[in-house]
């Protein structure tokens, strides 16, 4: 089952589709993102302004470095990922110059979900990865929530209900921090995980929030 859904959604990426996964927050959907035609069918897919950018979502911190310049501790890194936080770091060349091409940052995301990971893994390049939900709409939990995308996806993977239904908070997706500006990080998203996240930054690192 778990080997042959990883294929198979790996599969569907690799040939330029749209795959819907469960992550550690909410569900999301999923395009390789060195692939520039599979990002213009994301932004249609979610009827989203061309000016929002798309994060990326990678199986290990290790692999972060060859898409940003990280200028923050390697311990920072994994004191945060995996899990629910989005970092906004400097882009490297390496990254698709088609993804997010109006600004230098990109968001990195490395979900603390077994299923993400793997499939990050056994893909060569990035993913880019959005919440499965047309633009300015609740972000979902269920994939009967987004209904409504099917018809446009290559292939749906169901990972059950994530976290509470009932409960706004699970629906706050990641919390996303910019940590492009050495020794200061600002919050973009507070998202689910910002105390512990804030928490990290100025206790442990010494980072000050951006407008001090």
């Amino acid at each position: 089952g778990w080997r042959e859904a990883v294929a198979a959604a790996a599969g569907a990426l690799q040939a330029g589709g749209l795959v819907a996964v469960p992550t550690d927050t909410v569900y999301g959907v999923a395009c390789l993102a060195q692939d520039s035609a599979a990002v213009r069918s994301i932004y249609s897919l979610k009827g989203r302004n061309g000016a929002k950018p798309l994060a990326i979502c990678l199986g290990d911190v290790e692999r972060l470095y060859r898409y940003c310049h990280v200028n923050v501790p390697d311990e920072l890194l994994r004191d945060l990922l995996p899990g629910p936080v989005t970092l906004v770091l400097q882009r490297s060349e390496e990254l698709n110059k088609d993804l997010n091409p109006f600004t230098s940052l990109v968001g990195v995301r490395i979900p603390d979900h077994p299923f993400m990971r793997d499939l990050a893994r056994a893909c060569s390049g990035p993913l880019a990865l959005t919440s499965a939900n047309i633009s300015s709409q609740g972000s979902t939990l269920t994939v009967l929530e987004f209904q409504d995308l099917w018809p446009q996806l290559s292939l749906i993977i169901d990972g059950g209900p994530i976290g509470d239904i009932q409960s706004p908070e699970c629906r706050l997706g990641s919390t996303v921090v910019d940590l492009s500006v050495s020794g200061k990080f600002s919050i973009i998203r507070p998202g689910c995980a910002l105390t512990p996240t804030v928490e990290i930054l100025k206790k442990k690192y010494g980072l000050v929030p951006e407008s001090s």
